[in-house]
């Protein structure tokens, strides 16, 4: 299935989305503004964006204008409440592929990123193997780890758990979540192995350079995200 990149900033409505379209096997991320998710949609290679238009940062309108000015033919499906024919027009002419108005049942959804993906000729099979993140890189297809040019060693594992934060950067991971999605078991709140192999990738990620990556937040889990001056 496709990788599609979320931008909504209604997180309840985007984690919605997100947890619908991964139940139907797609690989997603999520940019709550429109800033964060310029950056992601010209870091990354996606099959498919589905942007909101009414957003802090950049609008959606200005953001598919500007993605589309890099990217021409990735496909962008844009959620809005603005429903009158010109607003329709409006987001058509910024370069939308095609548009959904809230509230949507979620099968219209899914729909309409089948019909796209498929206008576009299922384009996953020329999907770049690279995610990245700042100066961070990672190829999916030969799992190997680079930050600034230098190669970075990482088991299985950590590379798996790398993965996972570089899919989901900028967004606080819970252990119960790494757990399920990395591990594909249940955390155990009586152990710290997820701690322990957080600090593995710190050690070898972080460590060696000047700028810091991955962080704790207290009581909650873990966020890859540039370190705040």
């Amino acid at each position: 299935m496709g990788r599609i990149l979320i931008i909504e900033d209604d997180k309840r409505l985007a984690e919605i989305i997100q947890r619908g379209l991964e139940e139907n096997d797609y690989k997603t991320q999520l940019a709550y503004d429109g800033l964060m998710g310029l950056r992601l949609a010209l870091a990354n290679e996606y099959d498919l964006i589905i942007s909101d238009i009414v957003m802090p940062e950049i609008n959606g309108l200005d953001l598919c204008r500007k993605i589309r000015a890099n990217k021409p033919a990735i496909p962008i499906l844009m959620l809005t409440a603005l429903g009158t024919t010109d607003d329709k027009v409006e987001g058509f002419d910024a370069g939308a592929d095609d548009y959904l108005i809230k509230p949507f049942e979620f099968r219209e959804l899914l729909a309409r990123i089948r019909a796209l993906l498929k206008r576009a000729g299922n384009a996953g099979h020329t999907r770049s193997p690279f995610l990245r993140y700042e100066d961070l890189e990672i190829n999916v297809h030969n799992k190997t780890a680079r930050r600034a040019g230098t190669e970075i060693k990482l088991t299985p594992k950590e590379f798996k758990l790398l993965e996972y934060m570089l899919n989901n950067p900028e967004r606080v991971l819970s252990r119960s979540e790494i757990a399920e999605k990395v591990w594909d078991t249940h955390f155990d709140t009586g152990t710290n192995f997820i701690d322990v192999y957080i600090n593995y990738l710190r050690k070898k990620v972080d460590k060696p350079f000047e700028t810091r990556l991955i962080h704790t937040r207290a009581g909650m889990g873990f966020i890859l995200e540039r370190e705040q001056s």
